[in-house]
C-alpha cells in the first residue's frame, strides 16, 4: 500500500508533514510518497530514524498557497506537490492522497484530475463530529454550497458506507439537517430532499434539528456544504470557548485552582473528545481515489492519524464500494 502524502501543504509546511510521516511508516505497515521540496525534506528527515525503504521523495519545484484561485492553481501549476501527489493517484502509483494544503484547490484537483466516480453529481467532504454518544459523519462539511435533492441521496449513500466500513457504525442511521423534524419543514429544497431520501437505499429516520446532532441522535448528518461548513465552524468556536471559560472559572483562586487539580485528568478526557487531531483529516468522498483533507493548522498528530485514515479507507474498498452502490442505484432514480 503507497500513500501519496503532499509534504509541503498546511500552515506549517514540511516541518510537520514530515514527521508525521515518519511515526506513520513506524507505526503503519504502508510506504508513504513524499511530494515537495527534496532538499527540505531530506534535511528533516535525517533527524529521524526510520525503515528508508518506506519513504520516497519525488520532488516538485512549485507549491500551491492558500491564497492561490483554486482552478487556476490546480491547472498552472503541473509541478507543485499537491498536483503530482494528485497525479500519483490517478496514475496508480499511489493508492490515496493526503494534504493539508488550499482546501479549494484539492478539492479542485479532486475533480479535475482524479474525476467523479460515474453517478456522483457531487462529490462531498465527510468530517466527523464529536457527540455525546461517539462520533457521527457529517456530508456535506463544505464543497458544495448549493444543492440538487439528488445530492442529498448521494451524501446519504457515500456517508453510510464510509460510517459502516471505516467508523465501524453498524446501519447507521441517516437524518437530513433542518428546521424542525416534520416532514413538511424546510424550503422547497429541503422538502424535496426528505421525499429523495425516503426511497433511498439507506437507514433514512427523518429531520434533525441543529440542537439534537451533538447528543449522538444521528449517526450520518446530511445537509449541503454551505450548513455543513457552517455546523462545523460554529461547533469549533463553542467549543473553544467552553474550554477558554473554563481554564478562567477553574483559576480564579487558590481553592478553584486546587479544585482543578482533582478535575485535571476528566477535563483532559473531555477536550480530547473535541480534538480534531484525533481524527485525522475529512475524506473526498465521489472521487475516483482515496482523498483525505487534513485540517490547515494540523500538527504531526492530525497528519499522522490522518495517513491512518487513508489506510483504513483503501483497505475497506470506500471508493469501490461506492462505485458500486452508485451504479446498483441508477441514474433514474438519483434524478
Amino acid at each position: 500500500m503507497k500513500i501519496a502524502l503532499d509534504a509541503m501543504g498546511g500552515d506549517h509546511g514540511s516541518k510537520v508533514t514530515v514527521k508525521a510521516a515518519v511515526d506513520a511508516v513506524n507505526q503503519y505497515d504502508i510506504e508513504l510518497i513524499l511530494t515537495g521540496n527534496h532538499s527540505k525534506i531530506i534535511e528533516i528527515l535525517n533527524q529521524y530514524e526510520y525503515p528508508k525503504e518506506k519513504i520516497e521523495i519525488i520532488h516538485c519545484e512549485e507549491v500551491i498557497e492558500n491564497e492561490d484561485k483554486p482552478v487556476a492553481a490546480i491547472r498552472k501549476k503541473k509541478n507543485s506537490s499537491m498536483v503530482v501527489a494528485l497525479n500519483l493517484v490517478k496514475e496508480g502509483k499511489a493508492d490515496a492522497i493526503i494534504s493539508a494544503g488550499n482546501t479549494g484547490a484539492l478539492l479542485a484537483g479532486g475533480l479535475l484530475i482524479l474525476g467523479r466516480i460515474k453517478g456522483i453529481d457531487r462529490p462531498a467532504l465527510a468530517p466527523v463530529f464529536p457527540t455525546h454518544k461517539g462520533i457521527s459523519v457529517l456530508i456535506d462539511g463544505g464543497a458544495n454550497s448549493d444543492c440538487k435533492p439528488r445530492n442529498f441521496v448521494e451524501f446519504g449513500i457515500m456517508g453510510s458506507i464510509y460510517a459502516e466500513k471505516v467508523l465501524g457504525i453498524k446501519k447507521p442511521k441517516v437524518c437530513l439537517v433542518n428546521i424542525g423534524i416534520e416532514e413538511g419543514k424546510g424550503n422547497d429544497i429541503t422538502q424535496k430532499a426528505y421525499k429523495a431520501c425516503k426511497n433511498a437505499p439507506f437507514n433514512f429516520h427523518g429531520n434533525v434539528e441543529a440542537r439534537d446532532i451533538p447528543t449522538g441522535y444521528t449517526d450520518v448528518i446530511v445537509c449541503d456544504g454551505f450548513t455543513g461548513n457552517v455546523i462545523l465552524k460554529l461547533t469549533e468556536g463553542v467549543a473553544a470557548s467552553i474550554f477558554k471559560i473554563l481554564k478562567e472559572e477553574l483559576t480564579k483562586n487558590p481553592v478553584r485552582k486546587i479544585g482543578a487539580l482533582i478535575l485535571k485528568s476528566g477535563l483532559k478526557g473531555f477536550k480530547k473528545r473535541f480534538d480534531y487531531t484525533e481524527y485525522g483529516g475529512a475524506p473526498f468522498l465521489g472521487v475516483k481515489g482515496a482523498l483525505i483533507k487534513a485540517h490547515g493548522s494540523s500538527d504531526e498528530k492530525a497528519i499522522k492519524n490522518a495517513i491512518g485514515q487513508a489506510k483504513t479507507v483503501i483497505e475497506n474498498n470506500i471508493v469501490e464500494d461506492i462505485t458500486y452502490e452508485i451504479k446498483k442505484l441508477g441514474a433514474d432514480i438519483l434524478e
